[in-house]
């Protein structure tokens, strides 16, 4: 009877350690999210003056200061901080340990790197900063507190989501992308909490300072067909999985290439940023120039769409980011498929806004190779009575998508679909019994 007595003891000491760690964690990712929503808050109000002038003052002429603006980026890294030019890599290199921390300066140099690219027009996102300012904030705090100084994934994950919900006011896309990004195929649920919490607070205070979402509401009802629409959208899936993928791909190629070029990186840029002006400037006025936003609201609200956007927002974004850009991949991304999506959707009998709800989550999946936050993000965005939709749709881009990720140092999980090579396994062990049947027959030859 005592040693049970001691036992329920325990648990209940066990249980009320956990329940008081969870609310700790939680009251840390809320103070997170207060703080980086307040850096973003920010961050966005200068981005969208900086995006405004740059459209309606010499919208041409911007283009053509990309080399100027490209050898001050080049120049700022240089001179405050080499490491900090690794960018969202950095991040990953500290959840893994080989990094110990975040320079706090990389949020000042990515917040002013982004403005002058969206100044000068680069075709570069903006949610490279917004997690990077949630990484070093969490980081930061973690450090400082000793008990909890071991748990450094799970703060970078409070940090990510709060950076990635106050930029785009997805508080639960959120939740899932920091939790899976970091390891493909594996889910930190120990991070939930604290997550969750920071996620939900950083993207209150952004509502509340005047950032909220960009939603579209679809005016259409469907119910899908275990048949006649399953088949339908992995299709679609597989397709938005292959271009996803490629993007992921093209990004490690363009990237090896110029950070092995023999080029000093100030001429590098610059000479390359001509070619880039000069093809920004052709194809429609700068159409294609910063994150892409406007081709995601032209393909959700049935504006006019070409079938080779995505093919030219894909192009220009990898030069833009490759050479040395600063932004993030994940809007354009989003603006990659909807155009796409806006184009195959009524080829499959779906409406073009339909079709481009489709293709901007699943295009996200499958560069990120995330599962869980493509279809979170396409609910949040369109409606949670698309979920079915979205499930199928972004499982087979997932699937499809060659296990490529925009994010170079992620990890990932190859374990799916290994058979069992019994065949194999018997004869080795016919073979190691034949070995030593052998080898006892040269020892008794040797001892005759």
């Amino acid at each position: 009877m005592p040693y049970r007595m001691d036992c329920l003891s325990c648990r209940v000491r066990r249980l009320i350690t956990q329940i008081a760690e969870i609310f700790i964690l939680a009251l840390a990712g809320i103070v997170i999210g207060t703080i980086v929503s307040l850096f973003e808050v920010l961050f966005v109000k200068v981005l969208n003056q900086v995006t405004w002038f740059h459209q309606n003052y010499g919208n041409c002429l911007w283009l053509f200061t990309l080399p100027i603006v490209g050898m001050l980026i080049v120049w700022m890294f240089e001179r405050f901080g080499i490491k900090a030019r690794q960018g969202i890599g950095l991040v990953f290199k500290v959840n893994q340990g080989t990094e110990k921390a975040l320079p706090k300066r990389i949020v000042f140099m990515m917040m002013i790197s982004t403005w002058l690219s969206h100044l000068a027009g680069a075709s570069v996102g903006k949610e490279g900063v917004g997690m990077q300012i949630g990484a070093v904030v969490s980081n930061t705090i973690s450090r400082q507190l000793p008990y909890f100084r071991e748990r450094k994934t799970i703060f970078l994950i409070t940090g990510m989501a709060a950076g990635f919900s106050g930029l785009f006011g997805t508080p639960f896309t959120a939740v899932f992308f920091a939790m899976e990004v970091l390891v493909s195929g594996v889910i930190e649920y120990r991070a939930l909490a604290p997550a969750l919490a920071a996620s939900l607070s950083a993207a209150g205070i952004a509502r509340l300072c005047g950032l909220g979402k960009e939603a579209f509401l679809l005016p259409y009802s469907f119910e899908i067909g275990l048949v006649h629409d399953c088949w339908k959208l992995a299709i679609l899936g597989i397709l938005f999985g292959l271009v996803g993928g490629f993007f992921a791909w093209c990004m490690h190629q363009a990237h090896h290439y110029f950070d092995h070029s023999r080029l000093n990186p100030y001429y590098r840029i610059a000479f390359f940023s001509v070619g880039l002006a000069g093809l920004l400037w052709l194809f429609y006025d700068g159409r294609y120039s910063g994150s892409g936003v406007n081709l995601i609201t032209y393909a959700c609200t049935g504006n006019q769409i070409y079938p080779w956007d995505f093919a030219l927002k894909f192009g220009l974004s990898v030069l833009s980011l490759s050479m040395g850009f600063i932004g993030g991949e994940v809007t354009p991304l989003f603006a990659i498929g909807a155009s796409l999506g806006a184009i195959l959707g009524p080829l499959f009998g779906y409406p073009p806004a339909f079709g481009a709800a489709l293709g901007y989550a699943a295009v996200f999946g499958a560069g990120t190779n995330t599962w869980l936050a493509a279809m979170m993000v396409g609910m949040e965005i369109f409606g949670m009575n698309f979920f079915p939709f979205f499930f199928v749709c972004c499982s087979a881009a997932y699937l499809a998508n060659g296990n490529l990720s925009i994010y170079s140092l992620q990890r990932r999980l190859d374990v799916v679909f290994k058979p069992i090579e019994y065949p194999n396994s018997i004869n080795a062990a016919n073979r190691a019994v034949d070995n030593r049947g052998m080898d006892k027959e040269k020892q008794a030859g040797q001892a005759s």
